[in-house]
């Protein structure tokens, strides 16, 4: 097996392998091998399970380290901070230029818009736009509401500033009317993007608003639930996805037994006690 040196970032440069003296050939051996995958052209990384945003970043820190003038916005900043979109459309890397011509190919998006300094930040080594920025951003090119209210979700719980996203939407460009009505609804309380996507159901079903992540308690006061969404302890509703139940999941058990387990966790003789 051929050790490559990567950078902080897991990234394996061709140009650094040459000049530690390996080759080519060692390049497409490892490939072959399964040691190392191909990220970009003359970059790879080392062979690894990843899911599509891991993958993503490490294309988008690829593609910004080769051009460092343009920083990584919408879906590829969102990626590199670490804000959960819904189904994001990870085909393209995301940056932006200040002037000339934008263009768009299989695997890069380059937008023109002007930016201030203050909108940009440095994470992982790289230039990408801030919070308020990329959520703004993400959420005007959103599909529907429940991407645009996800995004907004994720950029509260990360502590962004609403009111600084509201100031971004007054202007009149595409989809700044759906993503202003997300911002309006947007709360840093929903825990991740199955719960944006279902209150994003009740919003346009015109339901009452819902209160999120409130913890009941019995007559000793021990906390007995926190459920995703509840209307004043009448009504209380919860998003059951996959991922939770990967986490709940105890060593040699079976994925049945722990959605029973949690169903029964949310059982009426535990709520008769209230």
């Amino acid at each position: 097996m051929t050790i490559y040196a990567a950078d902080s970032s897991g990234l394996i440069f061709r140009a650094k392998v040459l000049e530690a003296g390996l080759t080519d050939d060692d390049l497409r051996r490892s490939l072959r091998q399964g040691e190392i995958v191909r990220v970009t052209r003359g970059v790879f990384a080392v062979a690894a399970k990843r899911n599509p945003e891991e993958v993503h970043r490490l294309r988008a820190l690829a593609a910004a380290k080769d051009n460092p003038q343009r920083p990584l916005t919408h879906q590829s900043a969102a990626v590199i901070l670490g804000l959960p979109m819904l189904r994001p459309n990870l085909r393209r890397v995301h940056t932006t230029a200040r002037t000339g011509k934008g263009f768009r190919t299989t695997t890069h998006h380059c937008h023109v818009a002007q930016y201030d300094d203050e909108d940009i930040v440095t994470v992982d080594g790289v230039r990408v736009t801030g919070i308020e920025r990329t959520a703004v951003e993400v959420a005007c090119t959103a599909k529907d509401f429940a991407a645009a209210l996800t995004i907004f979700d994720s950029a509260l719980r990360a502590k962004a500033d609403r009111e600084v996203m509201a100031r971004m939407l007054t202007d009149r460009r595409r989809g700044t009317a759906q993503a202003r009505r997300a911002l309006h609804h947007a709360d840093g309380a929903a825990e991740n993007p199955g719960e944006s996507w279902s209150r994003a159901q009740l919003i346009e079903a015109g339901l009452p608003p819902a209160r999120l992540q409130y913890k009941f308690f019995d007559a000793d006061g021990n906390e007995v639930a926190r459920t995703d969404f509840d209307w004043d302890g009448k009504l209380v509703g919860e998003f059951d996805g996959k991922v939770k139940y990967k986490k709940l999941l105890r060593p040699g058990e079976d994925p049945a037994e722990v959605v029973i387990r949690e169903k029964a966790r949310m059982h009426c003789d535990e709520w008769g006690s209230w």
